[in-house]
């Protein structure tokens, strides 16, 4: 393939809120090298159908959590998150994972609210999809199966630098970008603290010193005896359900807070006892480790404006959508004694 010399552009300074515009397919295929990448981020095809278009920051994307070696939060430059932009999965095989996507602020402009349009149209450069269709693919695995790349999978090289715990100027970008309110921050920090003493406490303390057994923020544990079970309740999408409380929730998780090796964790204990509607099911993901499409045995949940806030983990913003089991929820029937305060979508919990 021909070398490609990416242009590059000045950052913005965006902010939670700003009104920015997609740049057009000629621009953003500028600003892009060999491999669709701009700072080792791909732009993905399921970014294409929105040049061109205006929306508003989300969040500031200067930091997001590990998903695959667990180093905890990592530093990304010049990005961001948008309002409502989730991987549809259409370059991907069809994952359903619907993550938030990156976009580097590159690719956009910064416009005010009331600024006309632009009425001069770029045209669309023919070069763009063919490159970054090839490049959402890696070598095949050996049994011919596809190969995906994506944010999620090239996540260590888009965001090499892990941010320490102590490094507070991360929190303060966090209250400058409008990501987080300075109460929430301090919450989160605090957290981070507690589980990080926990962590210390395991390696030498005896189990009988430790402080709730030495267990993270939340308390969890997970008390099922042998194999966890498999609970099966004929949920389906757009039935209103209730998540069990945390007491309800563990005979169902290991030790590891697994059932059937999906977790459980703080950051989903939050939203036990509130009510949402089941938004879909999810069947099949791109697995981030291996790029593999895997389908699951057993089929999980995701609930309606139910997010992972980084409440626990130093305020990420990645708004990871988490999933459910069925042993997790029970059904409400509409007009029942349970349905009467469905939850605030959890997104505007941390405003």
């Amino acid at each position: 393939m021909q070398t490609q010399t990416s242009v590059r552009r000045e950052p913005l300074n965006l902010r939670a809120g700003d009104l920015v515009e997609v740049l057009s397919q000629e621009e953003i295929f500028a600003t892009l090298d060999e491999n669709g990448e701009y700072e080792s981020l791909q732009f993905m095809p399921e970014m294409l159908q929105y040049c061109g278009q205006r929306l508003r920051v989300y969040k500031s994307a200067h930091k997001t959590c590990d998903t695959l070696t667990r180093t905890g939060i990592r530093k990304m430059d010049n990005a961001v998150h948008l309002e409502g932009v989730r991987c549809d999965g259409g370059g991907h095989g069809g994952c359903q994972a619907a993550c938030m996507v990156y976009w580097k602020t590159a690719w956009l402009r910064k416009v005010a609210d009331g600024e006309p349009a632009s009425t001069a149209t770029a045209p669309e450069d023919a070069r763009l999809l063919p490159l970054i269709t090839l490049n959402a693919r890696g070598p095949r695995f050996d049994d011919g199966a596809e190969r995906y790349r994506c944010h999620a999978t090239e996540l260590l090289r888009s965001a090499p630098e892990v941010l320490p715990l102590l490094r507070f100027s991360q929190f303060v970008t966090d209250v400058r970008t409008g990501n987080a309110t300075v109460g929430w921050t301090v919450r989160a920090v605090g957290a981070g603290m507690f589980n990080r003493f926990q962590g210390l406490s395991a390696k030498v303390l005896p189990k009988w010193a430790r402080l709730r057994g030495g267990r993270h923020w939340g308390y969890l544990k997970g008390r099922a005896v042998g194999k966890t079970p498999d609970v099966r309740k004929g949920l389906e999408p757009g039935d209103l359900v209730r998540v069990l409380s945390a007491k309800e929730i563990e005979p169902t998780l290991n030790e590891n807070l697994l059932n059937r090796g999906m977790g459980f964790d703080a950051e989903m204990a939050r939203h036990c006892g509130r009510t949402a509607r089941i938004a879909r099911r999810i069947d099949h993901i791109v697995d981030e480790n291996t790029g593999r499409m895997i389908h699951m045995k057993s089929p999980c949940l995701v609930l309606e404006g139910v997010i992972c806030e980084g409440a626990f983990n130093a305020s990420c913003p990645r708004a990871i959508t988490p999933y459910w089991r069925e042993a997790w929820l029970e059904k409400i029937e509409e007009g029942g004694s349970g349905a009467t305060n469905p939850r605030i979508p959890a997104q505007r919990a941390a405003e």
